[in-house]
């Protein structure tokens, strides 16, 4: 039976531990999300967006040493060999890491979805993938209902284990619902304290879909700001260590990235400390509604012209 964190907006089925496991063996302080399919997605991950394919190989070697078993890339990122590269030649199990990729936009449709999916596998080296994600909704389109559909097909063929979205609106999710019969597993969208996203977090917490951040630190813009500073002082912890944890104690996934190596190991290092509930306010209190990246509504870059 699913239960509800009464300080957070994330579903869970069971509360994590300590000594959780992250997807199926035990590997360490990261705790898992359970999925609405079963699955379990460590609840810090790993983002490649932005790191050029010469420098992914080394980047996603040293997140894997630092502990990271959740590594997220995209088709539109253009790194999925190189990341798909680190993991294989890393040399864990395979069960031991969760490898998220998402479509892009040119791609959606059913039969393209098919295909499109057959590539990134291809270019990761692997023979499923833990997550799929429709990176962005494209209403412009009117696709993603049938590209969600062939989400299903895959997942029935075992070439993806578990099926989600990227930022997805209410109303895009409630149509996949409708539509398929399905509802998806996570939803990553922009999240951090300048846009919490109430109103996205608690349909998901209603629907028992698992809220994954991108810009998890906005970008940076965050770093330097008077709210976070000051309570990285009072933890003793870096600015991004005090956003990470943030994220963490909503309840949200996250995947913060960096190609900076102490700064790698710096975001891994998150649970050693927590924020007191006043903290915690202060940070949610930044809400502005500000965002870094696209609008879902609108954003439509890889259609035809």
């Amino acid at each position: 039976m699913r239960t509800r964190d009464p300080d957070s907006l994330t579903c869970r089925r069971t509360a994590p531990t300590v000594e959780a496991v992250t997807t199926r063996r035990e590997i360490g302080v990261v705790p898992p999300i359970v999925l609405n399919d079963g699955s379990l997605i460590p609840q810090l991950g790993f983002g490649v967006f932005q790191v050029p394919p010469d420098q992914v190989f080394d980047t996603v070697t040293a997140a894997l040493r630092a502990g990271y078993r959740s590594i997220d890339t995209a088709a539109a990122y253009e790194n999925e060999e190189g990341t798909g590269r680190a993991i294989r030649q890393f040399g864990l199990p395979r069960d031991e890491v969760f490898v998220t990729t998402k479509l892009w936009n040119s791609e959606q449709g059913y039969e393209s979805t098919l295909r499109a999916c057959a590539a990134s596998l291809d270019r990761l080296g692997l023979e499923y993938l833990d997550l799929y994600l429709i990176h962005w909704p494209v209403p412009a389109a009117d696709k993603f209902v049938d590209t969600f559909r062939a989400f299903q097909r895959l997942k029935a063929d075992g070439r993806v284990r578990s099926i989600g979205v990227s930022n997805f609106r209410v109303t895009d999710l409630e149509r996949i619902a409708a539509e398929t019969g399905e509802t998806p597993s996570v939803n990553q969208i922009e999240l951090h304290p300048r846009l919490v996203q109430r109103e996205l977090r608690e349909y998901h917490a209603e629907h028992a879909i698992a809220t994954e951040a991108w810009s998890p630190l906005g970008q940076g813009t965050l770093l330097g700001d008077p709210v976070i500073t000051r309570i990285a002082g009072e933890v003793d912890r870096s600015p991004a260590q005090v956003v990470i944890r943030w994220h963490l104690q909503l309840g949200n996934i996250v995947i913060p990235k960096s190609v900076t190596h102490e700064r790698i190991e710096q975001n891994f290092d998150v649970f050693g400390f927590e924020l007191s509930a006043e903290q915690m306010n202060a940070i949610t209190g930044l809400d502005s509604g500000t965002r870094t990246g696209a609008d879902p509504a609108t954003f439509a870059v890889g259609l035809e012209t």
